[in-house]
């Protein structure tokens, strides 16, 4: 996973630049601002990194008062999931984020960056799963793969289960995330194992831009949250570049945040997109209990070329020799999972259409020629998929 970053000052202070060709600044919304240890509602420390945690003081048996820890995402203002501390396993940091491994009492070992949960042992497959196999499954045949950040190696292991790819790239920015996961995470990390994986430590950004042009037949970014460091790979130039580096018909899945919490930033990557991806786009998404909202979505992009339909398994994994066998069986991701991923709720689907149609709308009007030609965004009532045509 690519770098998090635990920015400095408050909510109104913090800016982002505009979406689009717009260079304007706008603030931060209060959701998309890390919280860092200094703060008030931050202030008690379960730990030495900028995670914040609560503390508990209950009565023992004996009378005497037992501390007990509770790790808590202060990413989010005014909102709080928990896990209770078993044990501290690591904490470090790296160049560029602070690492934290925990063991809980109910999601086995868990992975925090910078204050945010990343993975947890009892839910990662979820995650890991669908942002694979959603783009991985619906073209026949993949046979070149790129993961972007990704570095727990979970990602990698799902490749792996798809017997066409021939070479697997990972481009992950942070040696010491893998590192640890390979010591915490063996589950996810066997990733690394396979032999057609080939690791690139460094920045994603410049390691796309020295790759051939349609070198890949799927792009996965399996980076952190769009602000920071990481706010380069949502942005109109990094999505250019990954297609120019996509082969004609080669798709590209991209996190897409929580649609309970970040309807503006799914508006803004979704603009972004569909004027880079002629094939198509579409939002998907998946529950994941760890994560806040307990949901995360997915864009999945298809560049043009041979048609892509994301809303049904071109390339199940149930008809992949070997990828279910013994010992390797898949514990969210099917076929019906996929198809149903798609299907938007009414309030996301209304706030999606809303959007899409008002920026559209104040699009400068184009020569009558190429009006025919321009891309349109529409919502299929009939089943509530979002999709560029």
């Amino acid at each position: 996973m690519e770098a998090g970053d635990a920015g400095n000052g408050s909510a109104a202070a913090a800016q982002i630049k505009g979406s689009g060709d717009d260079a304007s600044c706008k603030p931060l919304p209060p959701c998309c601002v890390k919280a860092k240890a200094g703060v008030p509602e931050a202030e008690a420390k379960c730990h030495d990194t900028v995670v914040s945690g609560w503390f508990t003081e209950p009565q023992s048996r004996f009378g005497k008062t037992s501390k007990v820890q509770y790790y808590n995402n202060p990413m989010w203002p005014g909102e709080a999931h928990s896990l209770k501390v078993e044990k501290i396993l690591y904490q470090g940091k790296s160049p560029y984020q602070e690492i934290l491994v925990f063991e809980s009492s109910t999601y086995g070992n868990v992975l925090v960056l910078d204050g945010i949960v990343q993975l947890t042992d009892k839910d990662e497959c979820a995650y890991q799963e669908m942002v694979t196999h959603l783009p991985l499954c619906s073209i026949p045949s993949p046979k070149n793969v790129l993961v972007v950040g990704g570095g727990d190696g979970g990602v990698l292991r799902e490749i792996a289960r798809h017997d066409s790819v021939e070479t697997i790239d990972i481009c992950e920015i942070d040696q010491l995330v893998i590192d640890v996961c390979k010591e915490f995470f063996p589950n996810l990390s066997m990733g690394f194992k396979d032999p057609r994986v080939r690791l690139h430590v460094g920045d994603a950004v410049d390691f796309l831009r020295d790759s051939p042009e349609g070198k890949y037949d799927a792009i996965i970014v399996d980076s952190s949250d769009p602000i920071g460091p990481a706010q380069a790979l949502v942005e109109k130039p990094f999505i250019q570049t990954i297609a120019r580096a996509l082969k004609a018909g080669g798709v590209l899945c991209n996190l897409a945040e929580s649609m309970w919490l970040h309807t503006h930033l799914i508006q803004d990557m979704l603009s972004i997109c569909r004027q880079t991806f002629k094939g198509g786009v579409h939002y998907a998404w998946t529950s994941v209990p760890t994560y806040p909202s307990g949901v995360i979505g997915f864009l999945l992009c298809a560049k043009e070329g041979p048609p892509v339909n994301f809303l049904t398994p071109v390339n199940p994994i149930e008809k992949i020799q070997g990828a279910t066998k013994a010992g390797k069986e898949l514990r969210f991701y099917n076929s019906e999972i996929h198809r149903a991923a798609f299907v938007l709720p009414t309030f996301v689907r209304r706030e999606l259409e809303s959007y899409t149609t008002c920026s559209t709308s104040t699009e400068k009007e184009k020569p009558k020629e190429s009006v025919s030609k321009s891309q349109k965004i529409k919502i299929l009532l009939n089943n509530a998929i979002l999709t560029a045509s």
